[in-house]
């Protein structure tokens, strides 16, 4: 008999590659997705295969899955800035509502459920590199304190099922990540630099370019997690990739790696953006055997080949 895992967010970026993961791994895998944000086309090949399933749902409101489950994975929520800027009270309730409903269907199928938090419960950090004990730093009525806040919440509520009903709860604090499947359109630092490149457009930097931020290839965040929900570790843990770069420093090796003409362009810098984001991954080292793999240069690689793909015009026949 297969072990069933519920993978909520699955047409994301993140929830997409999870999907492939647990599917490798032998997992029967449904995917939920309200499609906010989310796209079919990152899981369109998984719909012939018969151990995989897929509904159309949000999980702000009541979730029911037949049967029997194992493992939860809450990747469900507006993840980047100018997503959860537009869509703010979607990103509290399923940060909130929806961790609530999750919760209490892994209590009821007696399942153990990870979810996904991030490096922005730190906020814009007094403490660097930033461990798990570390408290944050949140401007909570601020523009962004709709995801910091909904995440912390997130946390609150998890550990409060883990330490009053003793479900078995794991925490994930993902760093800025990046890879194939990305939307173009997200807002976020790499495909805005990769799409501005490849169209020969100015490079967007915000404030002066110094603040800091560390990448991580999908494939090495996706292992951190598949190792952490198998661990028996129920605290919060960072998983992301050491390795820091100035915002500059990222936009010039950029362009470098497209080839483009563009130049950097100088933008006001935008309400409590954080002016340095590297995690501190000793746990996730001592605890999971986990540490990132891919170069930065490797994985920028892969991602180019993707954004190229997907910016070429269709081919009429």
């Amino acid at each position: 008999m297969k072990k069933r895992v519920l993978i909520t967010g699955a047409a994301g970026f993140l929830g997409s590659h999870l999907c492939d993961r647990f599917l490798a791994e032998g997992f029967h895998v449904i995917g939920m997705d309200n499609l906010l944000t989310g796209n079919l086309e990152n899981i369109e090949h998984l719909f012939p295969n018969p151990d995989f399933e897929f509904y159309h749902h949000d999980v702000s409101k009541f979730v029911h899955v037949p049967g029997e489950l194992h493992y939860i994975l809450h990747f469900a929520s507006p993840a980047s800035p100018i997503d959860y800027l537009k869509l703010p009270i979607q990103t509290l309730k399923v940060g909130a509502m929806g961790t609530h409903n999750l919760l209490g269907l892994a209590k009821a199928k007696k399942a153990r459920i990870l979810v996904a938090s991030t490096s922005e419960v730190y906020g814009d950090p007094e403490v660097h590199p930033q461990p798990e004990e570390y408290w944050g730093h949140v401007n909570p009525i601020g523009p962004r304190g709709v995801y910091d806040e909904a995440k912390r919440y997130q946390e609150a509520i998890t550990m409060a099922y883990h330490r009053v009903h003793g479900l078995e709860t794991r925490i994930v604090r993902i760093f800025n990540t990046y890879g194939p499947r990305m939307r173009m359109d997200d807002g976020r630092v790499l495909p805005a630099f990769m799409s501005q490149a490849l169209r020969g457009e100015d490079l967007t930097v915000f404030g002066d370019g110094s603040q800091t931020r560390s990448f991580c290839y999908v494939d090495d965040l996706i292992e951190g997690i598949f190792r952490l929900l198998m661990s028996d570790y129920p605290y919060p843990m960072n998983i992301g990739n050491p390795e820091e770069i100035t915002i500059k420093e990222f936009a010039e090796e950029i362009i470098r790696l497209t080839g483009s003409r563009s130049k950097i362009s100088y933008r006001p810098l935008p309400q409590d953006d954080p002016k340095q984001r590297r995690p501190d991954i000793s746990k996730a080292r001592k605890i999971l055997g986990w540490e990132p793999k891919v170069s930065r240069s490797e994985g920028l690689r892969c991602t180019l080949e993707y954004f190229k793909a997907k910016l070429q015009p269709t081919q009429v026949s």
